[in-house]
């Protein structure tokens, strides 16, 4: 399904947008060396309740999975890279923490997803993965207007992610998102100008460019959610909502928003 929301839509969609970052900028300031994933998640359950949203995640049950999630935040860390499932793990430092939120407010979902380094330690490589992904990920944006194609998008962020170095997994990217967290069109990190779906004001996309440092690999941990790199390097993955508008596209996903 692709839903092309209203005026008041793309109003909630902004509420809910300014949610999940200043969520998100809050546990970027709390983690540390020594927090534990699970207080992560603590944190962002309390946070969500108290503003009156659900987080996606909790009962999220895709084929891909393996039964409902069952918490309300995804935390991945160093060879981790998407749908981290929170565990019984202290963070240490130089560790590269990825945080990937989604949250209902007003019946209008937003995701994103920031990758940090913890503590003192600033390690070349996860620096260099996570400058990828974010210039990727605003190279994306750049390319969203109406009139644009999917393709273009894809195009723009795998055009920063190859110049990197970094080979491109297309298993998983980007995606449409509004009344639910997944939905069509489909946006990979890599791709052809001009191809796919034609952009028009009210279509909200999740962009969200995510790199291994030396594979395009994925495995699954025992737990059924966890993607890892295959040959245990690092990772690094950044999100953002926007909403095509009328001129371009604007990020629902930024504190203050």
């Amino acid at each position: 399904m692709i839903e092309i929301l209203t005026t008041p839509e793309v109003a909630r969609a902004r509420e809910t947008g300014r949610l999940v970052a200043e969520i998100l900028q809050s546990l970027t300031s709390r983690c540390g060396v020594g927090t534990n994933l699970l207080e992560i998640d603590r944190w962002t359950a309390q946070m969500i309740a108290d503003a009156g949203a659900r987080s996606c995640y909790v009962d999220y049950e895709p084929s891909f999975g393996r039964g409902p999630f069952g918490h309300h935040i995804c935390t991945a860390v160093n060879d981790a890279v998407l749908h981290g499932k929170p565990h019984d793990r202290v963070l240490a430092d130089g560790d590269l923490l990825t945080l990937d939120l989604a949250v209902s407010l007003g019946g209008v979902a937003a995701d994103a997803a920031v990758s940090v380094i913890v503590g003192a330690s600033r390690p070349a490589e996860s620096v260099a993965m996570i400058r990828a992904t974010e210039s990727a990920l605003q190279a994306g944006i750049a390319a969203a207007r109406p009139g644009a194609r999917i393709g273009d998008l894809s195009h723009a962020i795998g055009s920063v992610l190859g110049a990197a170095g970094y080979s491109i997994n297309t298993d998983f990217g980007g995606h449409g998102i509004g009344s639910q967290m997944h939905q069509d069109p489909a946006v990979p990190n890599t791709g052809r100008p001009g191809r796919g779906l034609t952009l028009r004001p009210g279509l909200l996309l999740a962009l969200e460019p995510w790199v291994m440092a030396d594979t395009d690999q994925l495995v699954t941990d025992p737990d059924g959610w966890t993607l890892r790199s295959a040959t245990g390097c690092r990772t690094a993955h950044s999100e953002h909502t926007i909403a095509i508008t009328d001129d371009g596209a604007e990020i629902l996903t930024l504190p203050g928003h």
